[in-house]
């Protein structure tokens, strides 16, 4: 066969490239047909997080809408850096929310939502992640036990610090049956988020929005 005989490869390689381009438009169109949707969905589920440390407080505009995020060395819990969720009402901060960690688990690290009024006071807490003996240490869990309930409503002089620490320890807090590890590293937490709240209260509502 001569040189002039030979098939040419051209529109095979001109089919694939329309089709390559096709592809990639649709994947675009696609991601830009639901990114709004996905993106809401999430922002929708991150209220939802959000909202059962705050029952009964009244406050405006979305709880994720004025976020801060605390960058270690800190002295928060934990050694992760620590997101802020301010809260307002009629122009003044009613609340925080710390996403913070109790390192100390009994199996590794607890990721806490700790809310804060501005008064100082616990307004609820629930746990987010953590690895505890089920059974045992995950009823830290609000959806296993009502134990993480009795943090509402204490604050650094109810009970004073001491007292912040299990009754097996002289303390003011019930323990889990069969786990004492668990909940000494939960209140652990707490109270030091209600310390920082307390000496960095004016900080925290000072600094700029890291949604503006």
């Amino acid at each position: 066969m001569s040189a002039l005989a030979k098939p040419s490869i051209m529109p095979g390689g001109i089919i694939l490239a329309v089709l390559a381009a096709v592809c990639t438009f649709l994947v675009a169109l696609t991601h830009s047909v639901t990114a709004p949707r996905i993106a809401a969905n999430e922002q929708a589920f991150l209220e939802r997080s959000l909202a059962p440390v705050l029952e009964g407080i009244s406050y405006e505009g979305a709880l994720s809408e004025s976020t801060i995020v605390i960058a270690p060395p800190h002295d928060l819990p934990g050694n992760r850096p620590v997101t802020i969720y301010r809260v307002y009402a009629g122009g003044g901060p009613v609340a925080a929310l710390f996403v913070v960690t109790a390192r100390d688990g009994f199996s590794g690290p607890i990721r806490l939502l700790v809310g804060v009024d501005a008064e100082g006071t616990v307004t609820g807490a629930r746990v987010l992640e953590h690895r505890e003996t089920p059974g045992l240490g995950d009823l830290i869990e609000s959806s296993k036990s009502d134990w993480i309930l009795q943090f509402n409503d204490r604050s650094l002089t109810n009970p004073p610090e001491p007292a912040w620490a299990i009754r097996r320890d002289g303390g003011d807090f019930d323990q889990l049956t069969g786990a004492s590890i668990t909940p000494r590293a939960v209140i652990r937490a707490i109270k030091e988020t209600l310390i920082y709240f307390d000496r960095n209260q004016a900080a925290v509502f000072a600094e700029a929005n890291s949604n503006e």
